[in-house]
Parts: structure tokens; sequence; C-alpha cells
């Protein structure tokens, strides 16, 4: 276990992909243990900002999931607003470039000392997960393969001096090879030991997740959608500390 989370609870960040701050508050109130949460696009436009303090009041770390991408002004101006906001991780598009990746670590990082807060963690977006190869290269006119475009932008964002990536856990490996800690890898499409993949085709256990070297792993649905989130929240835990092999 990383000595920067040395509890597994710390390594989970529920995603609260919920449609207004109510719902997600209720979530929360059902897992006491919970240390990290996800504000995305459909929480924050429909709750705004005052979502992100009700959250912090309650004692959670709270990583913003907005993607900025635009112009070096704007992106600085918006990871400003973040940091002042509390938000300890702030995702970029990697594919903004280095002047904006630049302008938007700088700001983060002088408005939170300004604030008297811990300076966020950016996280640059390399390619989205919903993007399959043809269809990237055939729409978006970029033909070097998905593999090969995702380390570059990667390394993009490091040079920038951009504190991590968030990645698929199927990339975690080799972007850990090429970024060692302290440079965060956080992961989404995780599915817990003993489930089936059903539709997932890019897909690991936490356990293995965190084995490749994911730093900390988005978890949503297994959590949100189970019957009691405690519990689900609880076995996850339990699986970073003892892993179980999954049926494959």
């Amino acid at each position: 276990m990383s000595s920067a989370f040395p509890d597994p609870a710390d390594r989970i960040i529920l995603a609260l992909d919920r449609p207004d701050s109510e719902s997600a508050l209720a979530l929360v109130q059902a897992i006491p243990d919970l240390r990290w949460v996800k504000v995305g696009l459909e929480l924050f436009s429909a709750a705004g900002p005052a979502v992100l303090a009700r959250l912090r009041e309650r004692g959670l770390q709270v990583f913003l999931d907005l993607k900025f991408h635009d112009i070096p002004a704007t992106m600085a101006g918006a990871c400003r607003s973040a940091a002042r906001l509390g938000a300890r991780l702030i995702t970029v598009h990697a594919s903004a470039g280095q002047e904006a990746l630049q302008a938007a670590q700088a700001a983060a990082r002088e408005a939170a000392e300004a604030a008297d807060l811990e300076p966020p963690t950016l996280l640059a977006v390399t390619v989205l997960t919903s993007w399959a190869g043809e269809r990237f290269r055939q729409e978006l006119a970029i033909p070097e393969p998905i593999d090969r475009y995702v380390p570059r932008l990667a390394q993009l964002a490091a040079a920038a001096g951009i504190g991590g990536c968030v990645c698929s856990p199927l990339e975690v490996a080799s972007l850990r090879r090429s970024h060692p800690h302290p440079f965060a890898l956080v992961t989404p499409g995780i599915r817990p030991a003993g489930t089936t993949a059903g539709d997932q085709r890019r897909w690991l256990t936490p356990a293995e997740a965190i084995s490749a070297g994911a730093s900390q792993l988005v978890i949503g649905r297994p959590i949100s959608a189970a019957a009691d989130p405690a519990a689900s929240f609880a076995r996850l835990r339990r699986e970073l500390i003892d892993p179980v092999s999954p049926p494959r």
C-alpha cells in the first residue's frame, strides 16, 4: 500500500453521478467510511459550486471532474476557481496543449495558497474511454493508434508539470512504467472481484488495478446501485487488502 494512501478507503473515489445535490448527499450519508467523492458534469450542472462546500463540510475530499479544455487564459481561470472551492483533484484535457496546462497548473496552485488550502492535483485526460480505434481515426482524423496517442499526451502533461492522468485500467501498467510515483494515475472502469464483465471489455478488479500501478480508483454503480452501498464499499475496501481472483 502506497504511503500516500495508508488506508485502502483513500484509494476509492465514489462517483456521485446524481441529478441533484440531495440524492448525492443521501448516498454519501449512507457510507460512513467514505473519504473521496467525484463530482462530474451532471451533478455540478444541477447543484453548482455549493455542492462542493456541502461535501467538504462532511469531511470528504472532492475530485472535480469537469474536464476543462479551452484557451490558456480560460483554463487558468477555471482552475483558479476550482481550487478556491477546495477541490483536491481537477481534470483538464491534455490536448489543450502545454501552454494551457502550465497556465492551469500555476493558477490552481496560486489560488489554493492564497486561500490557505492545499494545492490541488491536476489530472490530464488523454483519450476518453468511449473512443474505439477505428472511429477515433475516422472521426478525428488522427492516424496514430490510441495506444500510442495516450502515452504521447501523458508525456505532454507531465512535461507541463501536471500531477497525473486519468486512464483506463488497461493503460495503467504502461503509463506507470514511464511515470513513477508520485505521478497520479486515477482509474475508472473497475469491477469488483467475483463479478462478471457484462458488456465491459476493458476492466480490471480493484486489486488488479492497484497492482498495475493505479493511485486511486473511481467506482460508481458497484457501490451506488448496490442494495447496501456501505456494505459494498466495505467489500471493495477489504478486496484491496485481501484480493480475490475474479472469474474471467
